[in-house]
């Protein structure tokens, strides 16, 4: 158990389902294995990432369109239709044509089907969604409700995947760690070159923007490098045990917060009250030369504002995982920003959530999610995000 928070709530399962491969109808459709005659008595659509060789390599790669979860032998046997795409973009995807008559959708923060309004009111069938991971964003959540389809998500799943994340990103920011690699690939060695623009982590001021499960997790991953005071911004505080364990004290006041970190990572759910929150605006009042980690949401940080900031130096450097737009453009700002040094990029593709320990809890977490509705039986509270009678959760904006 970490300090101040229990975390046995984390579901640790891992599918032993046998993996079969199912029939490619091209490199981005997969049909469900059901002869023509069967009627299946629910049809279920998932929208997950392409694997390629790797998946096939690599069986516990289960949040692929090759692996499916591992659910496809368990939901065929059971008689329902198994729909797995990643084929996501336009009225003619995989996606779009099955969503209008599918009772169940599963989608993944790593490469999100946009589930907007317009999708809600032409899905006349759809009940449940369930994102295999954290993050349901990307559903239209007030839709949701209106159309009394319930959204649930597997709590808990990534966070610590997520937690370490962030604290790798803070560390190859602070210690230049990019431009030293990429220094060594091209032949070269100059060791001052590097040096100038590397620091301890010891002795700075580091804040979290949100201390939810994954923020407070790496509050305490920070304990122990000795910082001068770790911080955080929330519209909840953190029970007082929890706060006096990783010795942290609450900023009310945004501004007020980012003036006084070195610091600063986000962890807070994206919703109308955070998108575009670090803005231009903001990042003036940031420390000059100040470090930016983002492994939240894309959207919550402004594109341009951030590759602005760098570019200035107002940032020393920013790093994540999430793009306001994924699979990101390759043309995309933030693939190719650098600091008035040439450094300070940390950008890598949305993994950060989806670790082979991370896929084998949030598929389990899904075939959880799935056998209760399929029973009727309650489901846990923590995963629930829109219920049948509305919201059932506050990480997503305080609701009435």
């Amino acid at each position: 158990m970490l300090a101040g928070i229990s975390s046995s709530y984390l579901r640790r399962g891992v599918l032993s389902s046998t993996i079969r491969s199912p029939r490619l109808l091209s490199s981005t459709r997969i049909a469900p294995s059901l002869s023509q005659n069967y009627s299946a008595s629910m049809k279920i659509l998932a929208v997950l990432y392409k694997g390629g060789e790797a998946a096939t390599q690599e069986p516990r790669l289960l949040g692929t369109i090759e692996n499916q979860l591992g659910i496809r032998p368990w939901l065929e046997s059971l008689g329902h239709e198994f729909i797995v795409t990643d084929d996501k973009e336009g009225p003619e995807s995989v996606f779009q044509k099955n969503v209008v008559d599918a009772e169940v959708l599963i989608t993944t923060p790593f490469h999100p089907a946009y589930v907007t309004k317009d999708i809600i009111d032409k899905a006349k069938n759809l009940k449940l969604c369930i994102t295999a991971g954290v993050g349901s964003d990307h559903v239209d959540l007030n839709a949701a409700v209106e159309k009394r389809i319930q959204v649930l998500e597997v709590s808990g799943s990534n966070v610590v995947s997520v937690a370490e994340h962030v604290i790798m990103s803070i560390l190859l920011l602070v210690r230049n760690f990019v431009p030293a690699h990429e220094m060594i690939e091209r032949g070269d060695w100059q060791v001052s070159d590097i040096a100038r623009n590397a620091y301890d982590l010891e002795g700075k001021v580091v804040g979290t923007i949100g201390a939810g499960r994954i923020g407070y997790r790496v509050l305490q991953r920070l304990v122990p490098f000795n910082t001068k005071e770790l911080l955080y911004y929330d519209y909840a505080a953190l029970p007082e045990e929890a706060a006096k364990a990783v010795n942290a004290r609450r900023v009310e006041d945004l501004k007020d917060f980012v003036s006084q970190c070195d610091v600063v990572t986000v962890n807070c759910p994206l919703h109308e009250g955070t998108r575009g929150l670090v803005n231009a605006d903001l990042l003036k009042h940031f420390k000059k030369g100040a470090w930016l980690v983002n492994t939240a949401r894309g959207a919550i940080c402004d594109k341009d504002a951030v590759a602005e900031a760098l570019k200035s130096g107002q940032l020393s450097g920013y790093a994540g995982d999430v793009w306001n737009v994924q699979p990101a453009p390759r043309d995309h700002v933030w693939r190719t920003m650098k600091n008035p040094l040439g450094g300070g990029n940390g950008m890598v593709p949305h993994y950060s959530g989806t670790t082979l320990d991370a896929q084998a809890r949030y598929a389990a977490g899904t075939k959880s999610i799935l056998e209760n509705y399929l029973n009727n039986k309650e489901q846990e509270p923590q995963n629930i995000i829109i219920g049948l009678s509305g919201y059932e959760t506050k990480a997503y904006g305080q609701r009435k």
